[in-house]
């Protein structure tokens, strides 16, 4: 199975993209929740293009840290996945990077492990975002997945799985606690296979049955030299401000074989699906990584899944 990752900095060509890609073999539409760099409000961005798509399944990429209240995000998410027929998948993530995060206000009750806003601006306390999202959990999960009682929140989702993301050991605990599935991402698969690992080890510690989804995720752009040099610009100022962005830059895959090689190693540790995220604006992108990636006559796998 292959989502595929639209440029979310340029939300006027979202339409666009998604209406092309229902028309491919890729099977999903994976938006990130972040609250800066120009990115859209991904349920509503989500629920627009599933009423311009009739196929494709529509992803709320992690990090997707709720900056208002659960039942609220668990009602919309819940309504979203029944709307569009179960194609909607829900993923969180504590983020880290601090242009998402505000200064504490106070540092004494942050330092004492108090559950608290960071102030005024777009996220939680950076010290403290990890608890305040696993706190919420436990809320979360039970909307989604009990049987709905009398005076309960929202409709229960057609699928009510839930995805973490993360690059730290940490992680596999939140999703065999209170998840389905892994996204991992920017790792290459040598690093990536210890974090499924952890997630697998985990989840069969905490007596879960079946297996979680393991996804991947890596940055691409296809096409001539303009088109690349634009989308590494992109990346680099998405990444600068977590300081110098040279490795990320770098990590960019901008060959048909440099992809195929990418999603060959991520499959072969184990991925269910690689999701390919494209940080050039430039429709023809889809179609370049459709030929890339899938035979011409038209024995797609993944669809129908």
């Amino acid at each position: 199975m292959r989502p595929l990752g639209p440029p979310f900095g340029d939300p006027a060509q979202l339409l666009t993209w998604a209406r092309r890609a229902d028309t491919t073999p890729f099977t999903a539409v994976a938006l990130p929740g972040r609250p800066v760099f120009g990115a859209p409000e991904p349920l509503i961005t989500l629920a627009t293009l599933a009423g311009a798509t009739s196929r494709i399944r529509l992803q709320a990429e992690v990090p997707l840290t709720p900056p208002h209240g659960t039942e609220l995000l668990a009602q919309q998410a819940a309504t979203l996945d029944l709307l569009t027929g179960g194609r909607f998948t829900l993923g969180f993530g504590p983020g880290g990077r601090p242009d998402e995060c505000d200064e504490c206000d106070d540092r004494d009750e942050c330092d004492e492990g108090e559950d608290h806003d960071g102030g005024p601006g777009a996220g939680a306390c950076l010290r403290t975002r990890s608890r305040r999202l696993d706190a919420r959990m436990a809320t979360l999960r039970r909307i989604r997945t009990s049987a709905k009682p009398t005076g309960d929140v929202g409709p229960a989702p057609a699928r009510p799985g839930v995805l973490f993301g993360g690059a730290t050991p940490t992680v596999a605990e939140r999703v065999a606690r209170w998840g389905d599935g892994f996204v991992g991402a920017a790792l290459p698969s040598q690093q990536m296979d210890l974090l499924f690992r952890y997630v697998e080890t985990a989840w069969g510690r905490a007596g879960r049955t079946g297996h979680p989804r393991l996804l991947a995720q890596v940055d691409v752009a296809l096409g001539p030299r303009s088109t690349v040099d634009r989308a590494r610009q992109a990346l680099r100022t998405y990444y600068q401000s977590l300081g110098p962005a040279d490795h990320m830059v770098d990590g960019i895959l901008t060959s048909r074989d440099e992809i195929r090689d990418a999603v060959a190693g991520y499959t072969a540790i184990g991925a269910d699906e690689v999701l390919l995220h494209c940080w050039s604006s430039d429709p023809e992108q889809i179609d370049r990584l459709a030929d890339a990636l899938f035979p011409p006559d038209g024995d797609w796998p993944g669809i129908g899944e």
